[in-house]
Order: structure tokens, then C-alpha cells, then sequence
């Protein structure tokens, strides 16, 4: 069933579509809660997502940091902030990198300061294909 949100370019929405998809690597995510499970993490992360149900393309979308990825294959987006946390970054390493192009932290950083993206071509993916 489409929704009215599968038309906004850019929207992974974690949804009764994806929620099962994404279940271990929302599980994952969340166990860096706990300051055991990050040093555990730390040591051996491999190790470590290999105790998680979670696919292969899930497992190299964390080892390789791949946030919009991590969107597309069922992760919560406010999950996902806790691996970037883990790695002690700003939050707009993974904003930029899930944008559309992908941006780099100074890329964002500007963008944000000039007002964020623009509305128009942005509102819908007629936009994005005819543009």
C-alpha cells in the first residue's frame, strides 16, 4: 500500500513496511545504550554484530558507516544517531552523509547556514526524476 510520505524524496520512514526488516539492527543500535555493549562494540565490532540477526548488507552498512544505508535497510533514524555517537561525531557527519547528493560535514555545515535546502525540486520524486 503506498502512502502519502513514499513520495517525498529522501524519506526512509521506518514503518509497518520496514519495521520487521530493520528489527536486529534497531536491536543493535539500541544495545549502545549500555556502556558494556560499547566496549564489547569497541573491541571486536564484527564480533560483536555477528551476535545480532541482522543480514550481511546490514552488518556492512555499520562496519562502513553508512547511515542512509542503515535508513534503507529498516534502522531507526533516531537509533542510528547512536552509532554516530559511539564514534564520537556531530550529528551532521551523518546528516550529510544522508542527504541527496551525500555532503561532507563543511559541505552541510554550509548548507545549513545558508538556510537548508531548498523547497522547490524538493517536494516530491516527480521532482527529482524530471529534474
Amino acid at each position: 500500500m503506498e502512502r502519502d510520505y513514499d513520495k517525498i524524496p529522501g524519506t526512509y520512514p521506518l514503518d509497518s513496511r520496514t519495521y520487521r526488516k530493520g528489527y536486529h539492527v534497531n536491536m543493535f543500535l539500541m544495545s549502545l545504550n549500555k556502556a558494556s555493549c560499547r566496549d564489547e562494540f569497541s573491541k571486536d565490532e564484527r564480533a560483536y554484530l555477528d551476535k545480532f540477526k541482522m543480514s550481511e548488507e546490514q552488518k556492512l552498512a555499520v562496519l562502513e558507516r553508512r547511515y542512509l544505508d542503515l535508513l534503507k535497510l529498516g534502522a531507526n533514524v533516531y537509533y542510528a544517531f547512536k552509532l554516530v555517537s559511539f564514534d564520537r561525531q556531530p550529528p551532521q557527519v551523518m546528516y550529510g552523509q544522508m542527504a541527496e547528493p551525500r555532503l561532507t560535514f563543511d559541505e552541510f555545515q554550509q548548507m545549513m547556514l545558508e538556510g537548508g535546502r531548498p523547497i522547490t525540486g524538493n517536494r516530491s520524486v516527480e521532482e527529482w526524476n524530471n529534474g
